[in-house]
């Protein structure tokens, strides 16, 4: 069997999950799936993952984040470049606004279920003075104003829009490493207090021209544990010589118009527009989702490992 059937054997399962999710999903299509339904949802999620797989990074391994740092993905994870990972938040309900995005990292153990968005942010050296004297209540409210336009796209794409609750972890910032950490969570609009609630685990790494953002996507349930995935990340991000924080030249560099308060209020909502990327929808399949993509992640490992020990 080629490798690319073994692929499409691997992706299978996921696929019939899928379908038996489905509501009323007839047997066979004989026309395309009308848009924003079920079944086209379902047949552009399973499409996605696929792509994703194919073009990912599968660590121990390094990967190159434009001309600014390098990103070192774990054993166990894999890295899916730009255009891939793109396809697979859009098919997940996430609105990606931009040319900021570079990736995405995703866990290929069978309990894993997050995400850990990557962007960068070009635009210029961000000082770091405001961080002494955070004024969390005046950042949430400008989080919140931010997420009435994320909602107006979701709606528009027959996703469920989200209602920002509060902090999950106020904003904190280390000014010896240029690491800030911050987390919101929110629910879908309409909800019960007691459903399964998306957090966004938001962390940056600061740096001479701009900043890099990995936003870990997860589930209230499981951000305790999954919390240390994108601290993880955020330690194995490495600026270039010359791009680091500290390498800044006043006389010569462009300095940002704001400052890093802003990466908790306005610009992160507004820029950035990953505000509660997970909602009801993909909190719903998530299991589904991830323990289709694990076993087909699984099945990667499994064949690409064995050819290498035969070799």
């Amino acid at each position: 069997m080629s490798p690319l059937n073994l692929l499409a054997a691997l992706l299978r399962p996921l696929a019939l999950l899928w379908l038996a999710l489905s509501i009323a999903a007839p047997a066979a299509r004989a026309q395309a799936p009308a848009p924003n339904s079920a079944a086209a949802r379902e047949a552009e999620i399973n499409a996605a993952f696929d792509a994703g797989a194919k073009a990912g990074t599968r660590g121990p391994a390094t990967v190159k984040l434009l001309d600014q740092a390098t990103l070192a993905i774990p054993a166990g994870y894999i890295y899916i470049p730009t255009a891939e990972g793109n396809r697979i938040l859009r098919a997940l309900g996430n609105t990606i606004a931009g040319d900021s995005y570079q990736g995405i990292v995703m866990g290929l153990q069978r309990d894993d279920s997050w995400i850990v968005v990557v962007r960068y942010i070009k635009e210029g050296y961000i000082k770091d003075d405001d961080a002494k004297n955070w004024d969390v209540d005046g950042l949430l409210r400008t989080i919140k104003d931010g997420n009435d336009e994320t909602n107006k796209d979701r709606a528009a794409r027959g996703f469920p829009q989200i209602e920002i609750i509060g902090w999950v972890e106020k904003p904190t910032y280390d000014a010896a490493t240029h690491r800030l950490v911050w987390s919101l969570l929110s629910k879908d609009k309409g909800e019960p207090d007691s459903a399964d609630k998306g957090v966004n685990y938001n962390t940056y790494a600061l740096g001479r021209d701009g900043y890099f953002s990995l936003n870990l996507l997860t589930s209230f349930s499981r951000i305790d544990a999954d919390k240390a995935v994108a601290r993880k990340l955020l330690a194995a991000l490495d600026y270039n010589s010359g791009r680091r924080y500290e390498d800044v030249d006043f006389s010569t560099d462009r300095i940002a118009t704001y400052g890093i308060v802003a990466l908790v209020g306005g610009i992160a909502a507004k820029k950035l527009g990953l505000i509660a990327l997970i909602g009801a929808f993909v909190l719903k399949f998530a299991k589904v989702i991830f323990l289709g993509v694990a076993a087909f992640f699984g099945g990667l490992y499994k064949i690409f490992g064995r050819k290498k020990t035969q070799a």
